[in-house]
């Protein structure tokens, strides 16, 4: 009986996954399951931005680990944003709700938005934008999902 070599599975498994037939393996870590209210209607879609650091957070989404736009449910007063997958440790989550339809958050000449905005733990300081330590949680190593709620509002 003759054997594979490893390197022949290796490319076996890959052309198989190319080819979609085989599954890739699951990705580590639970689900961050945020969910958005405003205390009134959702006026556009939401738009989330999951951050693992302090870079970027909490405006420039192209430095977000993951981000995404959701549509308010059908009730127009919740949105609900999944992240798939999210490894275990510190985490914080930036949402805003597009009421224009511009695709992107609006602000105004001195950098304040103008869109009904939010942070995980709800953190809005006065003068300043949220920062990263204040708005952080952590994944739980334990592989459990996380649900957390953001309120957003101007």
């Amino acid at each position: 009986m003759s054997t594979i070599p490893a390197t022949s599975k290796a490319f076996s498994s890959a052309l198989l996954l190319l080819l979609g037939i085989a599954s890739p393996p699951l990705l580590s870590g639970a689900d961050l399951i945020v969910a958005v209210a405003s205390g009134g209607k959702l006026q556009g879609d939401v738009g989330c931005a999951l951050y693992r650091s302090a870079d970027g957070f909490p405006m420039n989404d192209a430095k977000a680990a993951a981000k995404m736009r959701v549509k308010p449910a059908t009730d127009n007063q919740t949105a609900e944003c999944r992240f798939a997958g999210v490894s275990p440790g510190p985490f914080a989550v930036a949402v805003s709700v597009d009421v224009n339809g511009n695709q992107k958050p609006d602000k105004n000449f001195l950098g304040i938005p103008t869109e009904p905005w939010g942070v995980s733990n709800n953190i809005r300081p006065g003068m300043r934008a949220p920062r990263f330590d204040e708005a952080a949680g952590t994944m739980p190593a334990s592989g459990e999902d996380l649900r957390i709620a953001i309120k957003v509002q101007k």
